[in-house]
Parts: C-alpha cells; sequence; structure tokens
C-alpha cells in the first residue's frame, strides 16, 4: 500500500522547534516578525518612526508622530499574559504538530501550568482559528451533509431530537471527478430548515459552486441562492449513496471530525464551544498540506485577533441563527 504524501510529509519537529523558538529571545524575534512583517508600525497612526524604552521590565514602543505607547503583545491575543513567550510558543507547537487535537488537560500537563491557565491559551487558539475560518468560502463541486454533535441523555429524548446534540453542517469542496478533496466548512447550525440554509448557502458557498447533497429537504433551498444542486438519492443503504454517487469525502471527512472530538475531548460542552471545537477542526485540514508552516501561521493569525478576556471566552461562541 503506497504512503499517503499529506499524512507522512515532515512536520516541525521538536530539535527544530528548540532551536528556532528555544528561548525567550528568540520567541520575541518571531513574534515581532510576525506582527510586523516589514517593521515597526505604529497601531494608532500606522507611522514607521518610533523610539523604545522599557518599563516594569517590559519593552515599550512610542510613535514619534503621535506618541502612542504600545508593546509587542498589546493588541493580540497575547495582551495581558504573564506567562513566558516560551510558554506560548511551546503551547503553539503541541497544539499544531499533534496528529488529532490536544485537550486542555493534556496541555496543562506539557506546559507545568494550571488547568485554568491552559484552558485559556486552548480556547484562545481556538478562537484565532475560528476567526480565519469564519469568512471562508467553497467553489467548485461541493458534497455537503448534516451532521450532530454529542450523544444521548438516558431516559430521555433519543435520536435528533437529543438536547445533548448539537447539528452542524460540513462540506467539502473537491475537482471535477470528485476525487481529490480541497478546503472544508464545518460550522453549527440552529437546526435544519429553509432559512438556516439559505443563510449558511449565501455565506459558504462561492458564485459557482455546484452543491451535491442528500434527499435532507432544507438543502433544496441551495438551487433558491442560484447554485446548481444535485441530490443524491439512492435506494439503497447510506454506503451505496457514498460509494456510487460520488460523497465520499465528506463522509471520511465528518468521520475524522467525530473520531478525533470523541476520543480527545471527552466532556466537551458542544452547545456553547461547538463553533470553536469545529473551527479548529476545519483550520488544521484545511492547511494539512503545510504542516511546517501551521506553527507561524497560527502565530500570525493570534497578533491579528484582539485581546479577549476569560469572561468573552467562556460565553457562548455558536452564535446561531
Amino acid at each position: 500500500m503506497a504512503m499517503n504524501q499529506v499524512q507522512f510529509q515532515p512536520g516541525l519537529s521538536m530539535p527544530e522547534f528548540v532551536a528556532r523558538y528555544g528561548t525567550e529571545a528568540k520567541c520575541r524575534r518571531a513574534l515581532y516578525r510576525s506582527r510586523w512583517p516589514r517593521g515597526f508600525r505604529c497601531p494608532a497612526c500606522d507611522s514607521r518612526g518610533h523610539s523604545r524604552f522599557q518599563r516594569d521590565g517590559q519593552r515599550y514602543y512610542q510613535c514619534r508622530a503621535c506618541r502612542h505607547q504600545t508593546t509587542l503583545i498589546s493588541g493580540t491575543l497575547f495582551e495581558a499574559s504573564k506567562l513566558p513567550l516560551a510558554t506560548w510558543f511551546l503551547a503553539l507547537h503541541l497544539l499544531t504538530s499533534t496528529k488529532t487535537n490536544l485537550a486542555a488537560l493534556e496541555l496543562k500537563r506539557h506546559l507545568g501550568v494550571c488547568y485554568r491557565t491552559a484552558w485559556r491559551i486552548k480556547h484562545k487558539v481556538m478562537q484565532a482559528m475560528m476567526a480565519r475560518e469564519e469568512s471562508r468560502q467553497l467553489k467548485g463541486f461541493v458534497q455537503i451533509d448534516d451532521a450532530y454533535l454529542g450523544g444521548e441523555f438516558n431516559g430521555r429524548v433519543s435520536g435528533r431530537g437529543s438536547p445533548n446534540k448539537q447539528a452542524f453542517v460540513i462540506a467539502v469542496e473537491t475537482n471535477a471527478d470528485l476525487e481529490r478533496p480541497g478546503c472544508a466548512v464545518i460550522e453549527p447550525v440552529r437546526k435544519f430548515n429553509d432559512e438556516t440554509m439559505l443563510d449558511w448557502s449565501r455565506r459558504r458557498l462561492g458564485p459557482e459552486a455546484e452543491a451535491f447533497t442528500d434527499g435532507m429537504w432544507a438543502f433544496r433551498r441551495f438551487a433558491d441562492t442560484g447554485h446548481a444542486h444535485t441530490v443524491l438519492v439512492h435506494e439503497g443503504n447510506r454506503r451505496a449513496v457514498t460509494e456510487q454517487l460520488g460523497a465520499r469525502w465528506v463522509n471520511v471527512v465528518l468521520a475524522n471530525v467525530k473520531r478525533s472530538i470523541s476520543g480527545t475531548y471527552h466532556a466537551v460542552r458542544q452547545h456553547k464551544y461547538a463553533r470553536r471545537y469545529l473551527a479548529e477542526a476545519a483550520y488544521r485540514f484545511n492547511r494539512r498540506f503545510a504542516l511546517r508552516e501551521l506553527l507561524p501561521r497560527l502565530l500570525r493569525a493570534l497578533v491579528l485577533y484582539a485581546p479577549c478576556a476569560e469572561p468573552s471566552l467562556r460565553r457562548a461562541s455558536n452564535y446561531l441563527s
């Protein structure tokens, strides 16, 4: 059996990580280059001229034009963090180098911090991932399916009506012969109805995208937004639809996502944080071809995102319509 080139590509090894980011000074330089790749820019007026000074052990940059003062981490997701940058960078490496996912409890043990600190790091990283995936639109041939996170409570409503289940839409774009997957969108929804599917298709399907779905009635609303829509209907079981009618990749990705989440996070509050966990899965899948670039790309996402305090992190991230 031939080796999958995507699965067996080299990532950023631990020795390479230590050589590149092993000290606080190296992490500061990497963060500076990520935030200001063309040199310092004032966050207030975009001016280049600046001076530097130290205060309470922290390096400040002062704009010569407007006198605005800033630090390397202010205005980013690192803001107000008391952790060394080396700890942050190690967390980013662990979260991007693992084949599946890494729970906050395991991250706590690797970093030597308390669980609450590990939880904040984990959710800030997922928040940045979610922001990068918010505007993604799929193009070409798009396989779409409905799915649910969570199980059933004993003695209560079973099936899709279970109060412990969170509905979400998963969509994977493929090439013309439906043999190679491209990017994916994985997003929670309140329920599968006409209004929700119309809104989802307007945001997530490109102008020329063609949708391939099963026979669920709400999916037929895709045609109302101007997208070609093919319904995969077969008298056999789900496997027959998958193998004979070309819906293979959406089911492969869906199985991997569910296996990864259920195998890593044993107590996910899906009604509150499902959007973050699903966005993490989509972020990793959509960047699977360049594993060595995952850490610097994630670092860039963190410096572009505005500060997010813990109360904001603990509010529901689903924003279901």
